[in-house]
């Protein structure tokens, strides 16, 4: 059961307090409330309360850039929102034919990361603002390889990271990089 609020909510337990718990309920956001501008909804038995006048059109922003390849399924290149740019994961497409330059993780990580500056750029964002980034790796065993690459990109202070190998990427890739970006 999803729950999805236009505005910040956060779940509060459920609680069994008679009379006093349905009378609260319109005001901790059960079911469908608005609440001074934001509207909830909850299809769960679990309650939330939305704290926050604005709409989810009003906090987000999407950024798109044709100098990047455009994403695979229903999500942005990257999301502005609260003066900070949240890049989805990359991987090192070539814009202009949507394919791979080869299949080794140097040239994808390189290819990466230049459609990652393009797309920190249309967001207004560049690699010295960059404040996290994930890698994920097809193979942990390149994590030197791409560290190599990475480090030309990212100026000191280097970006707070996490490194994961997964089972698998989207298209095969040997590498997708995401980030957090400040504005």
């Amino acid at each position: 059961m999803a729950s999805w609020c236009a505005a910040r909510c956060f779940r509060i337990p459920a609680m069994n307090y008679g009379d006093l718990g349905r009378r609260a309920s319109f005001a901790a956001g059960i079911g469908e409330t608005s609440m001074g501008g934001a509207l909830c909804r909850s299809n769960s038995s679990a309650p939330f309360a939305c704290f926050s006048t604005s709409t989810h059109t009003s906090i987000k922003e999407a950024v798109q850039t044709e100098k990047a390849p455009a994403a695979l399924g229903p999500y942005s290149q990257a999301i502005k929102a609260n003066n900070l740019l949240f890049v989805s994961g990359v991987l090192g497409l070539v814009p202009e034919t949507g394919k791979f330059l080869s299949d080794n993780v140097e040239d994808q990580t390189e290819q990466l990361l230049k459609n990652m500056g393009e797309i920190l750029k249309s967001g207004g964002a560049c690699y010295a603002s960059v404040v996290k980034t994930t890698i994920l790796l097809a193979d942990l065993k390149d994590f030197k390889k791409v560290n190599e690459i990475y480090a030309k990109y990212f100026p000191s202070p280097a970006p707070a990271r996490s490194t994961y190998q997964v089972a698998a990427l989207p298209l095969d890739a040997k590498i997708e990089i995401e980030c957090i970006a400040a504005l």
